[in-house]
C-alpha cells in the first residue's frame, strides 16, 4: 500500500493518534497543523487523499478546501472532512464545496479506515466514468469551434462527488456552485409542500445537467435535487461554465436547447395534473421511466411513493391503479420492480 494522506488538524493529540493509525494500517502519513500549512503540503506533495478539520486558526476547513478546488492539481483529491459538530447544515456546505464524505469526531478506527478505503476505491472507477461521458458529449457539441475541447477539459479536471442513494444534492433556496453533470445513476428533482406532501418535477439521469436554469437565470435553486440510486456527479462551477458560454456560443446555445427541453417537460406536467385522469396519467409517468431504462425487456425499479409524488395521487390510488394495469396485461409488477408488456395499449390510454 503506497497511498499517502494529508492529515491536516490543529489538535496535536488527534492529528498524531490519526496518523498512528493510518500507518500502522500501510498508508504513508503526511500532518499540517493548520490549514495553511495543509494547502502548501498539498500542493506540493498531491496526497492520495486529504483528512481535514473544520475548526481550525488562520484558516479553517470550508478555505482549505474552496483554495484546493481552484486549483487544477489538487481539484481531484479526496476530501474527508473531520469535526465535532454534527449539524446537517455543517455536512450540507461542505458535501455542496465538493467535499467527499464528513466524519463526526470521535471516530473510531473502523470508521476512519472504511471511510478512507471506500473513497480510494472509487478512485479507481474515475476514469471509467470521465471516459463514458467524454465520448458522449458530441450530443452536445457540434464544430471544432464549439467549445467541445475546452467543456472536455472542464469536465476531466473536475472531482466526482458519489452521492449515496437518497442523500440531497441541493436544497430549495440554496445558491448555486455552478451546473452538474450525472455521470451515473439517477436522480429527482422535488418541491414540497408546506403540508410535507411531495411532487416530483424532473427525473435526470447519466450525461443530464442539472442547475442549468438557476445558472442562466442566476438565481438560486427551486427545487430540491436528491438521489433516486448511488450516483456519480460532477460539479462544474459557475465562472468557469459562464465563460465557456460567452467564448462559445454555439456551446451557449446547446445549453439554452437543454433549458428549454425542461421547461416543455415541466409544462406538460402541469397540463398532465390539470386535465388528465389518473390512469392517463400514471400511464404517461411509466412511459417516461421507460425511455429512460436502457434494459431490454423494458423494465425499471420504482416504489410507489415515488410514482404518487410523480403523478400527484396518494399512494393507495397508485397501487390499485397498477393492479388494475397488472390484471389488464399491460405491466408485470413484482415488488418495486415494473416491466411494461403492452406499450401500445399504455400509450394510446383513454383519459
Amino acid at each position: 500500500m503506497n497511498e499517502s494522506i494529508l492529515v491536516i488538524e490543529d489538535s496535536k493529540d488527534i492529528r498524531e493518534s490519526t496518523a498512528e493509525i493510518l500507518e500502522f494500517s500501510g498508508y504513508t502519513v503526511l500532518q499540517a497543523s493548520n490549514g495553511k500549512k495543509g494547502v502548501e503540503m498539498a500542493t506540493n506533495q498531491r496526497p492520495d487523499l486529504i483528512l481535514c478539520d473544520i475548526m481550525m486558526p488562520e484558516l479553517d476547513g470550508y478555505g482549505v478546501l474552496y483554495l484546493l478546488s481552484k486549483n487544477p492539481d489538487t481539484d481531484s483529491i479526496p476530501f474527508i472532512f473531520l469535526s465535532a459538530k454534527a449539524e446537517r447544515i455543517d455536512f450540507r456546505k461542505g458535501m455542496e464545496m465538493g467535499a467527499d464524505d464528513y466524519l463526526t469526531k470521535p471516530f473510531d478506527d473502523i470508521e476512519l479506515l472504511s471511510a478512507i478505503e471506500s473513497r480510494l476505491t472509487k478512485e479507481v472507477k474515475q476514469k471509467a466514468y470521465h471516459s463514458k461521458t467524454l465520448k458522449n458529449l458530441e450530443k452536445l457539441t457540434i464544430g471544432a469551434d464549439s467549445g467541445a475541447a475546452e467543456l472536455k477539459a472542464l469536465i476531466e479536471c473536475r472531482k466526482i462527488r458519489h452521492i449515496k442513494k437518497k442523500q440531497t444534492l441541493y436544497y430549495d433556496g440554496d445558491a448555486p456552485l455552478g451546473i452538474y453533470l450525472i455521470l451515473s445513476g439517477s436522480v429527482k428533482t422535488i418541491k414540497r409542500t408546506d403540508d410535507g406532501r411531495e411532487l416530483i418535477t424532473g427525473l435526470y439521469s447519466a450525461d443530464d445537467y442539472l442547475g442549468v436554469d438557476a445558472l442562466l437565470l442566476d438565481v438560486v435553486f427551486n427545487e430540491t435535487a436528491e438521489a433516486i440510486e448511488d450516483t456519480a456527479v460532477c460539479l462544474l462551477l459557475k465562472e468557469s461554465v459562464i465563460t465557456l458560454l460567452s467564448t462559445y456560443p454555439q456551446l451557449g446555445n446547446q445549453f439554452i436547447k437543454i433549458l428549454s427541453n425542461n421547461i416543455r417537460d415541466k409544462e406538460e406536467q402541469m397540463l398532465d395534473l390539470a386535465y388528465n385522469s389518473v390512469r392517463k396519467r400514471l400511464s404517461n409517468v411509466l412511459i417516461k421511466l421507460n425511455k429512460q431504462s436502457s434494459g431490454e425487456p423494458v423494465e425499471f425499479k420504482v416504489s410507489r411513493e415515488e410514482l404518487a409524488s410523480m403523478v400527484g395521487i396518494a399512494t393507495e390510488t397508485v397501487s390499485r391503479t397498477l393492479s388494475d394495469f397488472k390484471d389488464e396485461g399491460i405491466i408485470e409488477k413484482k415488488g418495486s420492480v415494473i416491466r411494461i408488456l403492452d406499450m401500445n395499449r399504455l400509450s394510446k390510454m383513454k383519459n
